[in-house]
């Protein structure tokens, strides 16, 4: 979470440069190679019904990058997380009938509430709050499909979905940017970001799932908000109002309530935005 985070806010820093879909489509293009370098994708086994689960799996995180990114342009790094994480949420709510989950449910929808545009004392951005939302849109459907693709080839799943969103993603990065993308100015951060943003967590992810119980894994990915929001701070000198801080607070604490009161054990599937 913490490569993440950082990752994030130094891509933020390249939308003056490239904007949002040059710092998006590099992020995507460098970690597709480092990926495939490091799980070697090229030596799956892969069998027919698994080819269209991991190409609609790539697709949805190209487009939950893409989406990602363009909500940085014009929210703050927290409230884009915070928002963002509703579609897992959301994910997790649809699979459970339990009375506590109603409690989560309540929290979760007072907190995106609180975060629409009017809300508070720093109104945000239309765009950038569907932006956002968007984005967890396609973060639940990836979590879907990852699960379902990623069973069997775990982090040869993640490489190829990585370079089917990056051959979705980085041609509009060209089109608007031209060969400067590739400026030898940029690259060195652009490999940084791609590093932290991408292939760190995704590797370290991988390796944490399997020997990590379900409830442990959720909640401490329930922190991922109050993280963005720090990185925003110190990194972006972004601040959020005491009303945002309540609305991220209640979004966390539905997030980690629900994977507290879950029950299951041993998580196997792909839950990172691979934002």
């Amino acid at each position: 979470m913490l490569c993440f985070q950082m990752g994030a806010a130094l891509a933020k820093g390249l939308f003056p440069l490239v904007g949002a879909s040059g710092a998006v489509s590099l992020r995507l293009g460098i970690a597709a190679v480092l990926l495939a370098v490091v799980w070697r994708p090229w030596q799956m086994r892969l069998r027919l019904k698994h080819v269209p689960l991991i190409a609609l799996y790539g697709i949805c995180m190209g487009c939950m990058n893409f989406l990602f990114y363009l909500s940085l342009r014009f929210v703050p790094l927290g409230i884009a997380v915070a928002l963002e994480f509703t579609g897992p949420l959301g994910l997790a709510m649809l699979a459970s009938r339990r009375p506590i989950d109603f409690l989560w449910i309540i929290l979760a929808v007072l907190g995106l509430l609180a975060l629409l545009p009017g809300a508070g004392s720093a109104p945000l951005s239309p765009t950038g709050v569907v932006c956002a939302l968007a984005a967890g849109v396609c973060w639940a459907f990836y979590i879907v499909f990852g699960r379902r693709a990623g069973s069997a080839h775990g982090g040869q799943t993640t490489a190829l979905g990585t370079i089917i969103g990056a051959i979705l993603i980085v041609p509009i990065g060209l089109f608007q940017n031209g060969v400067s993308l590739f400026a030898p100015a940029i690259l060195p951060l652009a490999c940084g970001i791609a590093l932290l943003s991408s292939a760190l967590p995704y590797s370290l992810e991988m390796f944490a799932m399997p020997r990590m119980p379900t409830k442990t894994f959720g909640i401490l990915m329930s922190l991922d908000p109050a993280l963005a929001a720090l990185s925003g701070m110190l990194f972006l000198r972004e601040s959020l109002s005491w009303i945002q801080w309540v609305a991220v607070f209640c979004i966390m604490v539905a997030s980690g309530g629900s994977a507290f009161t879950s029950s299951g054990h041993a998580p196997t599937e792909a839950t990172r935005m691979p934002t």
